[in-house]
């Protein structure tokens, strides 16, 4: 694992639409792949993992907003962004290597992971498996928790995989489709139209790994659901309660079963921080008051002297 502050040569020709959704600032090399990210403040460590097709600027508000207690990190998954492209097709399993490979790049010790869609997979996966490097969750609609192996599950992700498959052959209809996806699926408030403008635009660009993605979920490995009581970390579930593709009702019976968290729902498609940032922030300051004790015992000048 390396870190490089510089673009790669032959990453610097990435097309501005997938740019726009990206990190800016510097990189780390895992497993082989160029991971771009974005990194401000100090004190404990809060890591920001976006959904699939998204990139690190889903959390440039958040990021402000944290970053006179926190240092605050936020990465592209491979392929999205400004990050290099993968050679192993993207799932969540895929994506906590990934994410293991990162910490360690950025010396981030016992992180609050913030994640949305497979980057809360992601997360829980990671909080599984190292329970003790883990200190706390912010989920958004996390995949794996909901069974995938009923006949209507398999027929809506074959669907949603041929509909990408037919963006990545630049099919002359995919962005117009595509964008109605997103405005009545994904992000569906006024508050996530810049950012739902900049997915929109990389169409195209985006649309091969979400059809790796799109796959991954209907195999056996992106079931999450045995994993859930080996979750002993505090995790807070801020619930896009309108998705129609990650259900809160389909992963209720999963979200019980955590030893330690709390659900919060609000009426938004599949982003809470992108379509009711206020309400997502101001409930993600208070979580982390809670489990960080350095945050709650310190106000922000504090911090700020003892950098």
């Amino acid at each position: 694992m390396t870190t490089d502050r510089r673009q790669p040569a032959n990453e610097r020709h990435v097309r501005p639409a997938r740019t726009a959704l990206g990190a800016s600032g510097r990189r780390v090399t895992v497993d082989g792949v160029s991971l771009a990210f974005d990194e401000e403040g100090t004190g404990a460590d809060v890591v920001c993992l976006h959904a699939i097709g998204h990139g690190a600027a889903d959390f440039v508000s958040l990021r402000r907003r944290l970053r006179e207690r926190y240092r605050v990190l936020a990465l592209d998954w491979p392929g999205q962004g400004t990050s290099g492209d993968d050679h192993v097709p993207a799932s969540a399993v895929r994506y906590t290597a990934l994410l293991e490979g990162f910490l360690g790049a950025t010396g981030a010790t016992r992180p609050v992971l913030v994640g949305n869609s497979i980057g809360g997979a992601a997360a829980l996966r990671y909080a599984a498996e190292h329970p003790d490097r883990a200190r706390a969750l912010v989920l958004e609609n996390p995949g794996g928790l909901a069974a995938t192996d009923d006949r209507l599950s398999r027929t809506v992700l074959a669907a949603m995989a041929r509909f990408f498959a037919a963006g990545a052959r630049r099919a002359w209809w995919f962005p117009w489709a595509f964008r109605a996806y997103c405005r009545l699926f994904v992000l569906q408030r006024a508050a996530a139209l810049p950012q739902r403008r900049a997915i929109v635009a990389s169409a195209f660009e985006i649309a091969p790994v979400l059809e790796q993605a799109w796959r991954s979920f209907a195999t056996p490995e992106a079931d999450a659901r045995a994993l859930v009581p080996r979750i002993t970390c505090p995790v807070l579930f801020a619930w896009a309660a309108r998705d129609q593709f990650v259900q809160l009702g389909r992963s209720l019976p999963a979200i019980r079963q955590f030893p330690n968290a709390r659900l919060e729902k609000f009426p938004a498609g599949h982003a809470v921080h992108l379509e009711m940032p206020d309400a997502f922030e101001a409930l993600t300051e208070r979580f982390l008051a809670e489990v960080v004790p350095q945050a709650r015992s310190l106000g922000p000048q504090a911090l700020r002297d003892q950098g």
